[in-house]
């Protein structure tokens, strides 16, 4: 099922003067179709599976990907005009043939006839796939649909330079424009399914902080750190029956320099964990700080500031506010709090289904978005001194109608282990 918001994009789009939607980016195309993108997207480049979005939200949504799963793709999203490029798979059907008087060599060479329309000469495959073939078949869909000579929307933040150029040798006609801050809007706004992701990673992760901060003891190092958090995420999905969780990613740093990948746990070390959870696809984002026994007063007292500065913009975090507002009044709470060097480029930002955990919009001073319901983000307030050691608060949250639910269900303050 598609997560895609038709009456947003056609609107989007509208706006823009833009007659249809092009996306090649892999979770792009997963998003609008509802399908995942096959082989091809190992190599993250345009072509492989390529997705078109109509501006007129009651037409059908088309997409070109390899021939491999193609019917089995079909059957699961009948809605989709699905259209097929080779791959370089070997693919051949012998179902239907009648076998009778046929040695094997003579029964494939005659599913491959078949599947070659009857021709005995048979093309070569690409070595992996071919982006103008698959740029042509693009053709075909859109000459079809009327849109040969369109103003159609690209993810050019994603597309390689060189795909585009293929592209553009393919298609010289259309009038190719960047609508990267289309698809932007577009998936900053989750679905109900999508949320549903989220939660569920959230969940698993404040489950992996409960192991490790359990677990820690004098002498762990950040590799422990991450062996207990991730032992945590495993044991909580297996007891939930999480069949969704498709990855773990985590930051551990031990100590007063929070860089130096090493360390060990002493009397008074600060330890940070900046942890995410992958649930189909989508990351969850979650960061806390600890102390072993009794904190340091400079530790002690910048992460107080970091705690009021963090309740400080989340309590700004409401639908229709600026996220350049939420920014300035966290840099506002450590201002106060006597930290005026404390500078960060951003307090946040959205969370969803990319290839990192940080995506578009964030909570910064030239941000020119406005919260809306649905949004999902990952708001923070994090330090990092050496000889201090990384100090840091991360939520996960959505924004709702009225204002926030915050996912994580874990204290925020500067937690004594030990």
């Amino acid at each position: 099922m598609s997560d895609l918001d038709r009456s947003r994009a056609q609107r989007l789009l509208n706006e823009r003067g833009l007659d249809a939607l092009v996306l090649t980016q892999p979770e792009s195309f997963s998003y609008a179709t509802g399908l995942p993108a096959g082989v091809p997207a190992m190599w993250r480049r345009a072509g492989g599976a390529t997705a078109l979005v109509p501006a007129d939200a009651g037409a059908r949504i088309g997409a070109v990907v390899g021939e491999l799963n193609a019917d089995v793709l079909a059957r699961r999203a009948p809605e989709i005009d699905i259209r097929t490029h080779p791959l370089w798979i070997d693919l051949v059907d012998i179902s239907g043939i009648d076998t009778a008087g046929l040695d094997p060599a003579a029964l494939v060479t005659e599913a491959y006839r078949r599947e070659n329309g009857g021709e005995a000469v048979f093309p070569p495959r690409p070595t992996t796939f071919s982006a103008s073939g698959a740029f042509a078949v693009l053709g075909e869909l859109l000459r079809e649909r009327g849109l040969a000579r369109a103003r159609i929307g690209i993810d050019l933040e994603f597309m390689p330079a060189a795909d585009f150029a293929t592209l553009r040798r393919a298609l010289p006609d259309i009038d190719w424009v960047d609508a990267s801050e289309v698809v932007r809007r577009l998936r900053a706004i989750k679905s109900a399914r999508e949320l549903d992701c989220v939660r569920r990673a959230c969940a698993l992760a404040d489950a992996g902080f409960h192991a490790l901060t359990a677990g820690i003891r004098l002498g762990s190092t950040p590799q422990d750190m991450t062996r207990l958090w991730r032992g945590g995420v495993a044991v909580a999905a297996s007891a939930r029956g999480e069949a969704g969780l498709t990855g773990m990613w985590d930051y551990m740093s031990v100590g007063s320099d929070p860089w130096s990948g090493g360390g060990s746990v002493v009397p008074g070390a600060v330890l940070k964990a900046d942890v995410g959870c992958i649930v189909e696809g989508y990351n969850s984002d979650t960061a806390r700080s600890y102390v072993f026994g009794e904190p340091d007063p400079i530790a002690r007292d910048v992460h107080a500031a970091l705690e009021d500065a963090f309740e400080a913009g989340l309590a700004a975090i409401r639908p229709g506010v600026a996220m350049r507002e939420v920014f300035e009044v966290t840099a506002g709470a450590m201002r106060a709090a006597g930290y005026p060097g404390y500078r960060r480029g951003h307090y946040g930002h959205s969370i969803g289904a990319s290839v990192g955990s940080e995506e578009w919009p964030f909570f910064a001073a030239d941000s020119d978005v406005i919260l809306e319901p649905g949004m999902t983000l990952a708001f923070e307030t994090p330090f990092y001194g050496k000889g201090i050691g990384a100090l840091t608060i991360e939520d996960s949250l959505l924004v709702t109608d009225t204002g926030i639910e915050v996912f994580n269900a874990l204290p925020r303050g500067l937690v004594r282990l030990g």
